[in-house]
């Protein structure tokens, strides 16, 4: 069992001290001190503990990405305890790494469930798929990293299960560009069939663009990736490639002094890249679907001094998955507090999909989560990094599928 990622020495020394935020509260803050913990029978309910079970890509093809998601896990879970709990109970949790397998993540998520007897299940994996008619089955709440389809099951939660393509089509038209390259690392056909609904979406706004250009780092040079984006008179780009990927390709297009309006990644939103692949990635935008780390606020302040005290081993807390993971913690801590005093998985969810105005205390704009699964996320950030390479910068903190801010 673990609470978080810190040592039981470090819960009974270090974290007794009082953390002082003088910022407003998340939204499921605390309510342990007013909130008498009844006994119950619930899975993973006892008289002083509610027990989580996280499902994570630790290792395997494509776990980067998910690096630093025990860590926003650790941070929400360590605020909660630290404000006394949710209803009067501590929050711990068990972790199992999915290998990126769906296989494997039937496995770990078996386990969890049946021999470890969690409550419910937060994840930061995209290999889940496989258990979710299981999940619903049995009433398991889960939150987290979803795909689009995902929104059929009553009992998953996500705050994104889809982005609004157009919105990064009208970024690009607002840049100058006018068609748009489509490089892939690999091409798979998950990557093939989200592409292929970009392309859709751009082309109905009146953006030209190309078909896949496959780049694979092993086998191939990114000067022949660059060199058909000029052939198809691109003027602009889009990434559905790892960071390194993209990175190089970029790197590459502007020693060929290939003059594109703009070039957007879907991934590498994280500060802790720009040491390595900062000075590469330089000008490259990216669209982001919470507040950027870069608009400061309360909420912000809140969530990097939660990430110091309880999350310590992450010494960059602005990564965009420790912030999704800690959104998705957030929203538990939410669903537990709404469903009293003595949780039931029904009761959990029954109420978290009442919530009209779910905002993760100021980290996202409100979302109805009762039917925010069949409506892609129209509205959200793009952020940019600098020419020295060595910062983002806010573009736009809301632009919307409609050209505006709202």
């Amino acid at each position: 069992m673990f609470l978080g990622r810190l040592s039981a020495r470090l819960w009974g020394g270090a974290a007794a001290t009082v953390l002082v935020v003088a910022v407003t509260g998340c939204s499921a803050g605390g309510g342990g001190g007013t909130a008498a913990a009844a006994a119950c029978d619930s899975p993973g309910v006892t008289a002083d503990q509610v027990k989580l079970g996280l499902v994570v890509t630790d290792s395997g093809t494509g776990s980067a990405a998910f690096d630093s998601a025990r860590s926003g896990v650790d941070a929400r879970i360590g605020l909660a305890n630290q404000e006394g709990g949710i209803n009067g109970r501590q929050i711990v949790y068990q972790w199992r790494d999915d290998a990126n397998s769906p296989s494997q993540s039937a496995n770990v998520t078996a386990s969890l469930v049946q021999q470890d007897s969690v409550f419910g299940l937060v994840t930061a994996t995209s290999a889940i798929g496989n258990s979710l008619d299981q999940l619903a089955a049995q009433s398991v709440p889960i939150i987290g990293f979803a795909q689009p389809d995902w929104g059929k099951y009553q009992n998953f939660f996500s705050y994104l299960y889809a982005a609004s393509p157009e919105t990064i089509g009208r970024y690009i038209l607002a840049s100058g560009g006018t068609k748009v390259a489509f490089v892939t690392t690999g091409a798979s056909t998950f990557t093939l069939q989200i592409m292929a609904r970009y392309q859709a979406a751009f082309q109905a706004i009146g953006l030209g663009t190309t078909d896949a250009i496959s780049y694979t780092s092993s086998t191939d040079n990114p000067v022949r990736v660059v060199q058909q984006i000029s052939a198809a008179g691109a003027d602009s780009m889009i990434g559905f490639t790892t960071s390194a990927d993209f990175a190089a390709i970029a790197q590459a297009a502007r020693a060929a002094r290939l003059d594109l309006s703009s070039s957007v990644a879907l991934t590498g939103y994280d500060h802790s890249l720009l040491a390595t692949l900062g000075p590469a990635l330089s000008g490259v935008s990216f669209p982001v679907y919470f507040r950027p780390f870069e608009a400061g606020g309360t909420a912000l302040d809140r969530y990097r001094t939660a990430m110091t005290r309880f999350a310590p081993e992450t010494l960059v807390p602005e990564q965009q998955f420790a912030m999704h993971a800690y959104i998705y913690t957030d929203m538990f801590l939410r669903g537990l507090e709404l469903a009293g005093p003595c949780p039931t998985r029904e009761g959990f969810i029954s109420a978290l999909r009442k919530v009209t105005d779910y905002d993760a205390g100021g980290l996202i704009a409100p979302i109805n989560l009762g039917d925010n699964a069949s409506q892609p996320l129209n509205c959200y950030a793009f952020v940019k990094i600098n020419p020295a390479g060595d910062a983002f910068q806010v573009v736009h903190e809301r632009l919307c599928a409609n050209g505006t801010g709202t």
